[in-house]
């Protein structure tokens, strides 16, 4: 177990957000279910803003992209997803954004966080309930409503610190969610290019994708039929 120096609190360009520490960092050997594998170093962090327990993977020659005038780390913030990167859900795409990320950022070396907000922020059971109303016709977004939550409840101050603890101030969004991008320069993470991942279509997640792509403009190229 190996620890890294942590950035001090209130640095410039991140007013009122406490400083994070790494608490713990071990070599994890990856493997995924179609065959690919990875190593990854896996943070655990102390002093979250939002107490939970978020990991942060690095992947590939992540130490070489945090020396200045290279390119920055690629990042992804992934949010759980239980029915997606565990089970394999099709209703959502993040099992397939997952799976992208990991091999993705091993070949760029960068950081995968995975942060603990399942359904958006709503938890699991709240995920679930907006599932069965999905069903009876609304989107993803007007079933989160209709549940008296917000549209998207993720709040990425803890992503921030956490990488701020890491040494990464600039980095490359592997994204195609414009507010990831918005909330993490506002809290100090210069974001030098945004990335956007694969299109994962499938019958039963086109209509939660075109919502993406129409209410929240997501960076998605959906086919135009769908």
């Amino acid at each position: 177990m190996t620890t890294l120096t942590t950035a001090g609190a209130d640095e410039p360009g991140t007013p009122g957000t406490p400083a994070a520490g790494v608490r713990t960092q071990v070599t994890v050997p990856l493997a995924f279910p179609d065959s690919y594998r990875t190593t990854a170093e896996v943070f655990t962090f102390t002093g979250l803003a939002d107490g939970l327990e978020h990991l942060a993977l690095g992947l590939g020659d992540w130490r070489a992209r945090l020396t200045d005038g290279g390119d920055a780390p690629l990042v992804r913030p992934h949010s759980e997803c239980l029915t997606g990167d565990v089970f394999g859900s099709q209703r959502c795409d993040c099992g397939p954004q997952l799976r992208e990320a990991a091999q993705a950022i091993t070949e760029a070396g960068g950081f995968l966080l995975y942060l603990r907000q399942e359904g958006r922020g709503i938890g699991l059971y709240a995920k679930l309930d907006a599932y069965a109303l999905q069903d009876t016709g609304l989107d993803t977004y007007e079933a989160n409503r209709a549940l008296g939550r917000g549209e998207d409840e993720r709040d990425y101050t803890a992503a921030a610190q956490m990488l701020r603890a890491l040494g990464a101030g600039r980095i490359r969004l592997l994204s195609n969610n414009p507010d990831k991008a918005l909330q993490l320069e506002s809290l100090g993470v210069q974001v030098t290019e945004r990335v956007p991942t694969g299109v994962h279509l499938s019958d039963a997640n086109a209509r939660y994708l075109r919502a993406k792509v129409t209410h929240t403009h997501h960076t998605i190229a959906l086919p135009l039929a769908v």
